[in-house]
């Protein structure tokens, strides 16, 4: 017994399985993996939908060819009254189980048969439109959660800033990587990156704007690394350089790798200000960015 590369059940030996229930399961998780890897979806979205599908048959205490809806309404409703999980989570983990219901349901795969077979019955879609939640606005975040003002901004960097020169006035190690990070915050401010995004930039990845000249070879930044659409390669993009503070340290980083590689000292580098903000002290950090 066993699952070709598509997903279908392929009857392989005449032994009797010892303990067919875990065996059958077991399968039906293998056949779903080869199921979405001809998808072509990411395998870390293949194992956290594997993942939650043995942690809902742990939660059950049943395997899929006894599920039913009241299973399904009991685990939700114990993840939203109980462990408050967030709408977005729960959406997530009711589409990841309404897929599987959906592979082992399908008589083409043949598990209907197996277990039908093994147990009398089979498997059957546990989820369904009035039982699950359905996704009907674009954007779901936290209400309570709000973007950082310039003033909250531009504190931020200082404080990246000034635990650069802190461990560098103490003659400490780590202060390249503290510039490191603070020349991650930001240039995915100024080019509006995401965290996959800014993760997989090199400094290669600019280039000349012959529309803005003054930003010389940062004018542009070529991200190949975008948010991917389902089953598809990373999504190239091109984002335009709009602040002239942005293009300073980009330019230090590269030169501070360099002096590193020949063992020279290295400047301190430049502070990140926005020019239409006031120049006052940073004082002390708010609440929301400690």
């Amino acid at each position: 017994m066993g699952v070709d590369a598509s997903g279908r059940y392929v009857e392989s030996s005449a032994l009797h399985l010892l303990r067919p229930d875990e065996h059958v399961f077991n399968e039906m998780l293998a056949g779903w993996r080869n199921q979405q890897l001809s998808r072509n979806l990411q395998h870390s979205t293949i194992d956290a939908r594997e993942g939650f599908v043995r942690r809902f048959v742990d939660a059950t205490n049943e395997y899929p060819w006894s599920w039913s809806p009241a299973h399904v309404d009991e685990f939700f409703g114990d993840l939203r009254a109980i462990r408050h999980a967030r709408l977005s989570t729960v959406r997530g983990y009711q589409n990841s189980l309404r897929l599987f219901c959906d592979y082992v349901a399908t008589p083409t795969y043949g598990w209907p048969s197996v277990c039908g077979r093994y147990f009398g019955t089979h498997p059957v879609q546990v989820c369904f439109d009035w039982n699950t939640a359905r996704h009907v606005q674009d954007s779901e975040a936290d209400p309570s959660r709000r973007a950082f003002t310039r003033e909250e901004l531009q504190r931020l960097f200082d404080r990246a800033d000034e635990e650069v020169s802190d461990i560098h006035s103490r003659g400490r190690k780590g202060w390249l990587a503290a510039y490191r990070d603070s020349v991650i915050l930001k240039t995915a401010y100024a080019w509006g990156l995401r965290r996959n995004e800014v993760r997989h930039l090199q400094t290669v990845d600019f280039s000349r704007n012959p529309h803005a000249r003054e930003f010389g070879k940062y004018g542009v930044l070529q991200v190949r690394w975008g948010k991917a659409k389902k089953g598809s390669p990373p999504k190239r993009r091109s984002v335009l350089t709009v602040f002239d503070w942005a293009t300073r340290d980009p330019r230090g980083l590269a030169r501070g790798r360099a002096r590193t590689h020949r063992r020279q000292p290295r400047p301190l580098p430049h502070r990140a200000r926005d020019p239409r903000l006031a120049d006052r002290p940073p004082g002390p950090l708010p609440p929301v960015l400690r």
